[in-house]
């Protein structure tokens, strides 16, 4: 498996509050996303069945979280990101792209709607930089911005439902709607609860405070029984990847327009200017871009493709490895990658130098229980 992971020892990465549980336990720790966090508990092919077949709880400390207060909260939000954050109500999210003037993306984040307050989620490697940026548009703008650092878990699979009801009791109706969060109760403490895939799967993800965190992770192992399995990011790479979700970093970044990447989920095409607007515009009535994140399906028995690896077409370079795995649900290779606009058709052959082949294809690899909310 081909994974954009990285030892800790030289690392900066925030600490999971379980780490040294985890270290009793023997567990493989990494940085990843800018925090240390498991890389597996067991098998990471175990792991990734284990989602699409019935739940896995992720250890989620590599997001971080921002929270806007302020009476000009929203409005400045609106001005600044790609989607609509006016219309959004108390118990609703969304995401959006912080851009530059030349609409390359600066940041990827998730907007969610509080009664008192506007949360800002987004990987614990891009917090401080998303913070300083919004800091410098703020003019006249009634606006704070606070970092938090809560404990953030995730339960994937088509069980995660009915362990999340467990969890907070049978009154409770988890959201509906992605991106849709509640505020509930655990040991005393806040817990948020967001209706959110990243596996492609049913998902939810739970903010707590650090205090509880070994509680709530007991519990939930506790809830889930036989089925619940605690997962790595191993795992968690190969289930986006199938489930087609681009990440921040390995699949998108400084250089990347929002419409290369296929972000239209984080675009609103109708709420008026904000940072980067007239560049996104300028490309979609263009009706194309030059470059496109497409899937790529290996062959039988090919040999991993790696990120950074290029692409051809009768010798010529035509794009490049972004992310790979090796498709425990299908058997073979997938990757993402950028491939020129003539290349991106669906069935489109293409090779790497060493001739593996794989064919153009439309992400999600598999069919999608739910539409994935990004990572």
């Amino acid at each position: 498996m081909t994974l954009s992971l990285t030892s800790t020892e030289s690392s900066q990465a925030a600490q999971t509050p379980l780490g040294d549980q985890y270290r009793a336990r023997g567990v493989t720790l990494v940085a990843y996303h800018g925090a240390e966090v498991p890389a597996r508990f067991t098998d990471p092919s175990a792991e990734h069945q284990a989602v699409r077949q019935a739940a896995g709880l992720f250890d989620y400390s590599f997001r971080s979280q921002l929270a806007l207060t302020g009476e000009h909260r929203t409005k400045f939000l609106h001005r600044i990101l790609s989607n609509d954050i006016k219309s959004l109500t108390a118990g609703h999210g969304t995401y959006a792209l912080l851009l530059n003037a030349q609409g390359h993306i600066l940041a990827d984040l998730r907007v969610y709607a509080d009664d008192d307050r506007v949360w800002i989620d987004t990987d614990a490697d891009l917090v401080e930089k998303a913070a300083a940026i919004l800091r410098r548009y703020i003019i006249a703008d009634r606006v704070q911005i606070e970092q938090r650092q809560l404990f953030s878990v995730a339960l994937q699979g088509p069980r995660s439902r009915e362990i999340v009801q467990k969890l907070f009791g049978t009154p409770f109706e988890p959201p509906e709607q992605e991106m849709d969060h509640r505020l509930m109760d655990f040991a005393g403490q806040p817990a948020r609860v967001i209706r959110l895939s990243s596996t492609g799967e049913q998902g939810y993800e739970i903010w707590l405070e650090t205090a509880v965190a070994t509680r709530f992770w007991e519990s939930a192992l506790v809830a889930g029984a036989a089925g619940l399995v605690p997962c790595g990011v191993e795992a968690l790479e190969s289930l986006r990847i199938e489930a087609g979700i681009p990440r921040y970093g390995p699949d998108f970044g400084e250089d990347t327009l929002s419409l290369e990447a296929g972000l239209v989920n984080a675009l609103n095409f109708n709420k008026g200017c904000y940072i980067g607007q007239e560049i996104v515009e300028r490309a979609r009535s263009r009706g194309h871009v030059n470059w496109k994140l497409v899937g790529l399906r290996f062959d039988p028995g090919a040999p991993m493709p790696k990120p950074g690896g290029a692409l051809m077409v009768n010798g010529k370079a035509v794009g490049e490895v972004t992310s790979a795995c090796f498709s425990v649900t299908l058997g073979v290779p997938l990757a993402l990658a950028y491939v020129r606009r003539e290349a991106s058709q669906p069935g489109e052959r293409l090779a790497l130098p060493s001739g593996a082949a794989a064919k153009v294809a439309t992400a999600p690899f598999y069919p999608l229980k739910v539409g994935p909310g990004g990572v």
